[in-house]
């Protein structure tokens, strides 16, 4: 008789079954569901803090829905039970900025963006998402983000979503990681309750670091800031716990705390079992019901800082339809699916394991029903847990789901309590879940598509988006580092186009630099890139290419050249935040030793390779822009004469872009049509693969609704 060799579960399960026989450290939990706990409110994810999911809105309608699925739809994937949103501001938030509901003071349009739209498939999926939201950066007529100004600009993003897309947020932040205002939250609880948004949970203040927790003290003697807070909140307590004294204060003022933004910055399995232990010890050591991490669903280009780790989900292939699906979905899963926001944590079973680990209880208050979440991240052997029950909690068997290195999300035989107690042994380095409740499940979807790279030629002229805010004015595949490059009308009155509409310096979270977007792949290496221009008076505009870095996520300064334009007709080639050879920079020997001085290799500048001035240039007129890469050598044409040349490898590949010059006191906000890629030398044209169907985000019903109006 052939023995048929054993599959990895059989395997596990088997060292679960014959651990007794090997020296295993144990551990006795009593559980009581009498008695007063803390509320769970959930565990959950950003979105935003950059405009991280902005190539989602450009998959087919399929993908997107299976996306979606994966993170938010309950018993599923991810099943997160909390969502925080970035209220957009125009500005750089980390991988790149989200046009406001208002870009000057007057204007309301609730339908830019693509942010709208994510909260509502989100809530689609669970209507018991819990919606929270707050801002990164602010538009630059708010002036003081500790003003009026900015409590109106929050109450009425707050209105728009009610109006328009019928929406409630739960909660609402003060700003994200910019200090703090005792007046402004005072000033924001008013307005937001003067204007009917009492229920709103107003939380603050959203710090990191030593002292983010500091503001409890005065929070004690200041009646007026206790009745303006509902929740005390910061981030990274994976990082800086809080102490065992701000914990006491929170709790005696009876304030929840809430850790609104954590960091899990991990591969593989390992980011899965560290978002369990995060979970786990937000709880344990500082008290925090509430646990969210940034971020979610990763639509944007390899290319930007971020763009794996942290998320659940890679979708940064809208034009193939393909998707990825990360091992730290399950570890939300671990929670997610055994869990809801209302149940009651027990402090009996919360607690780390002797042999290394942690471990989380919760019951629901109505049925009894219980979850325990385990990990043992940092255990060296194996651990048996006997947990011992006694009234207030269900006697049921439980179900057992757990994740190793080699399989994530599985589950195993039930558990069956005998005399109201049970064992169960736990391995190294593995999660587990058992509740009894019933109704997980992984979710998985077959077929996804193939990856295929980004389609070369490419073109767009604007003209294709019939109904633009049922595309939250953004075209297909345009990712904007700062500013915003929105779908509308043409000057001219001949079609659409697109224009860069931010006019001045925003209230941005992150350093800025010129405004662009960018799109396509890294690895190109020789084509061209072409666009009209129409430049208003004082404006530049430029097209960008070989683009290998946009800059840390504090900051983004790209890497590459671009070939700029202004409405006097001086046309430059220029080498962006890199440090050139002598011999690529146009000027005298001086002129390059002083450059080359004053160069720093990780922040760099921007060096002029070639200019030339072209006669008949103007404001108001349209002119087109193009930028060759043939190896070594880059050419610019303006209006298909070549004007500029010059010599450089210092950046050998990389992907495109549109560029609004900023200047020390003038945001230029061109309009850009006819937008070509095409492929020379040594980056072959594709052979031509079918995009995805796109289908617009929102509804025409919508786009027809008078939404500008305040």
């Amino acid at each position: 008789m052939i023995k048929k060799p054993m599959k990895k579960r059989q395997i596990t399960l088997l060292l679960m079954i014959c651990s007794s026989s090997i020296s295993i450290a144990q551990q006795s939990i009593q559980l009581s569901g009498k008695g007063h706990s803390k509320r769970f409110d959930g565990i959950g994810v950003v979105n935003g803090g950059g405009a991280t999911s902005v190539l989602l809105k450009d998959y087919s309608g399929k993908q997107r829905s299976e996306i979606f699925d994966m993170v938010y739809k309950p018993m599923f994937g991810g099943s997160v039970s909390s969502l925080l949103v970035e209220i957009p501001g125009d500005g750089n938030s980390t991988q790149g900025a989200m046009p406001s509901h208002s870009h000057y003071r007057g204007d309301f349009n609730y339908q830019r963006g693509y942010m709208w739209w994510i909260m509502q498939e989100a809530k689609k999926r669970n209507p018991q998402l819990a919606l929270d939201g707050t801002a990164w950066s602010a538009p630059a007529w708010v002036g003081n983000f500790w003003s009026q100004d900015m409590a109106d600009y929050y109450v009425s993003w707050l209105q728009g979503l009610r109006q328009v897309h019928g929406l409630e947020l739960d909660a609402i932040g003060c700003h994200n990681e910019k200090g703090v205002s005792y007046d402004f939250a005072k000033m924001l609880r008013r307005t937001m309750n003067e204007n009917g948004f009492r229920n709103v949970k107003l939380h603050g203040f959203d710090n990191w670091g030593e002292s983010k927790m500091e503001f409890l003290k005065d929070m004690q003697k200041d009646k007026e800031l206790r009745d303006a807070l509902d929740v005390v909140s910061a981030h990274t307590f994976s990082e800086i716990q809080l102490t065992k004294e701000q914990r006491e204060m929170a709790e005696a003022m009876g304030k929840p705390i809430w850790n609104s933004e954590d960091h899990v910055y991990r591969k593989g399995f390992d980011a899965l079992i560290t978002i369990v232990k995060c979970f786990n010890e937000n709880y344990i050591i500082s008290g925090a019901t509430r646990v969210i991490n940034w971020y979610d669903i990763a639509g944007v280009y390899p290319l930007e800082p971020y763009s794996e780790t942290p998320a659940m989900v890679l979708a940064r292939e809208p034009w193939s339809g393909n998707y990825e699906v990360r091992e730290a979905l399950w570890g939300y899963a671990h929670y997610g699916q055994f869990t809801q926001i209302g149940w009651q944590y027990l402090n009996d079973g919360c607690a780390y394991l002797k042999d290394g680990g942690s471990m989380a209880t919760l019951k629901n208050p109505e049925t009894g029903d219980y979850s325990i979440i385990f990990e043992t991240k940092d255990a060296k052997k194996a651990q048996t847990v006997t947990v011992k029950l006694s009234e207030g909690l269900s006697t049921d068997k439980l179900c057992v789901w757990y994740s190793n290195p080699q399989e994530q999300f599985v589950r195993m035989p039930d558990i069956t309590p005998k005399n109201g107690s049970y064992s169960i042994t736990l391995q190294p380095n593995t999660v587990y879940s058992i509740s009894t409740t019933k109704g997980q499940q992984k979710g998985t979807f077959a077929n996804i598509p193939q990856s295929k790279p980004f389609p070369i030629p490419y073109g767009d002229n604007f003209d294709g988006y019939a109904h633009p805010e049922q595309w939250g004015y953004l075209p297909h595949y345009t990712a904007d580092l700062i500013g915003s490059f929105e779908l509308t009308e043409r000057p001219d009155h001949n079609g659409q186009c697109i224009r860069q509409v931010v006019g001045e310096h925003t209230l941005s979270w992150a350093p800025e630099w010129h405004h662009y977007t960018i799109l396509g792949d890294s690895a190109w290496t020789d084509y061209e890139i072409s666009a009209d221009v129409y430049l208003n008076p004082q404006d530049e505009a430029a097209v960008m290419g070989r683009l290998s870095d946009v800059g840390s996520g504090y900051g983004i300064w790209a890497k590459g050249y671009y070939l700029k334009l202004d409405d006097k007709g001086n046309c430059t080639l220029v080498l962006s935040r890199g440090k050139p050879d002598p011999n690529e920079l146009i000027g005298d020997a001086e002129q390059q030793a002083l450059i080359l001085a004053r160069t720093d290799k990780e922040v760099g500048g921007e060096y002029t390779l070639a200019s030339a001035k072209i006669d008949g240039i103007n404001a108001c007129q349209w002119h087109s822009l193009t930028l060759r890469f043939a190896g070594d050598e880059l050419t610019g044409f303006v209006d298909g004469k070549e004007v500029v040349k010059a010599t450089s490898a210092h950046y050998p590949h990389g992907m495109a872009g549109l560029m609004a010059s900023l200047q020390q006191n003038h945001v230029s906000t061109p309009y850009f049509d006819n937008l070509r890629i095409q492929s020379i030398g040594r980056t072959k044209a594709m052979a031509k693969h079918k995009t995805q169907a796109l289908s617009p985000i929102y509804p025409l019903h919508h786009a027809a609704a008078d939404h500008r109006q305040h």
